[in-house]
This record gives structure tokens, sequence and C-alpha cells, in this order.
């Protein structure tokens, strides 16, 4: 049982904005794993829970064009490291591929297969409909007010 003074470790707003994360990357998932149009290896490696958040990255942060890693890892707040691990990780599933870079013979860059993109499109459907869901959810004044909080807080 939880005292009334440590109350505020679950109800903190890091803490709530870090559970709905969570929740709504849950939410895109699961619309993921059941999108008609996803690549059916690519829908079964979402079913089962092999694409986490994680990964979510990679498609967050990939250009259409293709970025190099470090670029990856940077945008996702990641290690280069951990970032060259899902990105060896996707290409192994087909969804992005590796090859030169035409500004720099020494660099590679991450690009998006032709399944990537059917992902890419999968995922900006889900994300629509996650945030339809929210806004059902509370109402569309309070999703209005929660999206530009959060965009004011985040400097966007």
């Amino acid at each position: 049982m939880q005292d009334d003074q440590d109350a505020w470790r679950q109800t903190h707003l890091g803490r709530l904005l870090g559970e709905a994360m969570r929740r709504f990357d849950a939410r895109v998932l699961e619309l993921m794993a059941h999108d008609a149009e996803v690549p059916l290896a690519l829908s079964n490696l979402a079913a089962r829970q092999q694409v986490s958040a994680a990964h979510i990255h990679i498609t967050r942060h990939l250009a259409r064009g293709g970025s190099r890693l470090t670029e990856l890892a940077e945008a996702a707040g990641m290690s280069k490291q951990a970032m060259g691990a899902l990105v060896d990780q996707c290409e192994a599933w087909g969804l992005v591929t590796r090859g030169p870079d035409p500004l720099d013979a020494r660099a590679r860059r991450v690009v998006f297969t032709a399944d990537g993109l059917a992902w890419l499109e999968a995922f900006r459907r889900s994300v629509a409909q996650a945030e339809a869901e929210f806004r059902a959810g509370v109402g569309e004044e309070v999703a209005t007010v929660v999206a530009l909080g959060l965009e004011a807080y985040c400097g966007s």
C-alpha cells in the first residue's frame, strides 16, 4: 500500500507523459499489426510484439530520402551503437537497406525499402487513428489543449 506522502511519484507530469507515450505507441503498433496493407511478415512481427517502440524511432526519424546512422541516432536521442543495432534488425526484416551516401564516399545511408515505405504509410494511418481515438476519449477541447501544451513545452 502506498503512503499518501509518496503518491506524487505515481502522478507527477513526467510519469504521466511517459505512460501516455507508452500507451500511444502500443496502440499504434497494435493497429499496424492488423493493417492489411502492411507486408505480412512485418505484420506478423508486430502482432507477436517483436517490433517495439524502439523500432518506431527509425520509422519516426528516417528521412524518405535516407539518413546517415549518426543523424538517426541524434534525432532519436540514442547512441550510434544502439541505433546501429536497431537498423541491423530492421534491415534483416526488410524495412531498410544500407547504401552508399552520394555526398560522402566513406559514409553509408539508411533508406527505406518498398516494404519499409508501406510500413511508413501504415505508421501514418495508425498514428492518425490513435490520435482520433485519443480525441474521442478525452474530448476535442481537452485534446486540443493537450496538443498545444505539449507543442509549447517541446518548443515546436
